[in-house]
Order: structure tokens, then C-alpha cells, then sequence
């Protein structure tokens, strides 16, 4: 199955998306060195199956990193402090609302210092907009651990619901859905 969301087809890449206080856009080469410091840093790594090293990330990134449907760089005052995807889920990961899986899904991840200003939350909402605007009527699906109660709230703020919990990488997941376009004030 294709990276790209096929239910309504959106051209890629849309113009960049402005919130209050974010910038959510392409990648750019100017963005590698912050998504090495997000995928290296332990305090990120921990809910999400550890940091990567820091010298295998920048052998391994591209020069221009994350070029590909569904993959925002968010900024804040001209400065790369996060990233969110939608992606379609791995039919062969546990945790589905559809018997054959491949459910369009919300992830992000921010640098430790974005966290607790309401940035994921905002930045989120925005993606799940266009999302809505692009591929209408498409539920999305949202999994993290159960015990990142940070992500938990963001999830609940979105407006997703719990689906189902499951053991995965030694821990329970909580898998939430959503429909684009509700999200909770």
C-alpha cells in the first residue's frame, strides 16, 4: 500500500498552514538538523521505542528530510520545533478499526522544549482540518501509550475516543479515533 492517502486525492504539497502561533509545512534542508535532535533525544525516545544515535541519523537523513505525503515540519517564529504525519497505519501493526487495516493516522512528535505550551494540540488540530478539507468523511486514527498521559490529553483535546488498548513494544497502546473536523475546545 502506498505512503499516500488515495480515498480523495490531495495535491501534495499544500500550501503552508498558519494556526495562531504555528506554521505547519514542507520540509526543507534547514529542518535535518532539528528532526536529528527529535530523533535523538532520549526524552522524546521514551514512548515512542527509544532515540535513535545521533551519528546513525545523520549518516541515514536526507539532506531534505521527510519529502512525502502526509509529512509536516511545524514552526514556531521561523524555528523547526516538531513534525506530524498522517500516514496510513501498517495493516500488519496491532491496533485497527477496519478488519484490513491501513486507517489514515495522526502522529507527531515535538522537541522537549515546544512541550507544554499547547503546540502539538494546535498544530494537530490544523493537520486534522486540512485533512477533513482533503479527504472528507475519512476517519483517522491516533496510538500512544497509555502511560504518556501528555498524549493522552492531546488526544482527548483532538477529540478522538478510545477504540481499543493493546500490549505492543512491552506496554499498553491506546488506540483513538476520530472524525476530522470535531475536535474538542
Amino acid at each position: 500500500m502506498s505512503d499516500e492517502i488515495t480515498v480523495h486525492p490531495a495535491a501534495w504539497p499544500p500550501a503552508p498552514i498558519k494556526t495562531e502561533r504555528l506554521v505547519l509545512r514542507q520540509s526543507e534542508a534547514r529542518d535535518r538538523a532539528a528532526l536529528i535532535d527529535l530523533s535523538a533525544s532520549p526524552e522524546v525516545g521514551t514512548y515512542v521505542g527509544g532515540s535513535r544515535p545521533r551519528d546513525e541519523l545523520e549518516r541515514a537523513m536526507p539532506e531534505v528530510p521527510g519529502q512525502r505525503f502526509g509529512f509536516f515540519v511545524v514552526e514556531l517564529h521561523g524555528t523547526t520545533i516538531g513534525m506530524i504525519t498522517l500516514d496510513r497505519r501498517d495493516p500488519e501493526r496491532k491496533g485497527h478499526i477496519r478488519p484490513a487495516g491501513g486507517e489514515p493516522e495522526l502522529g507527531y512528535m515535538f522537541l522537549p522544549q515546544a512541550w507544554g505550551h499547547g503546540y502539538a494540540t494546535e498544530a494537530c488540530a490544523a493537520a486534522l482540518d486540512w485533512f477533513a478539507d482533503a479527504h472528507p468523511g475519512e476517519l483517522v486514527v491516533l496510538s500512544t501509550q497509555t502511560a504518556n498521559e501528555a498524549s493522552m490529553r492531546v488526544a482527548q483535546k483532538l477529540g478522538f475516543t478510545e477504540a481499543e488498548r493493546f500490549e505492543d513494544y512491552g506496554a499498553e497502546q491506546w488506540l483513538g479515533v476520530c472524525s476530522p473536523g470535531t475536535p474538542s475546545d
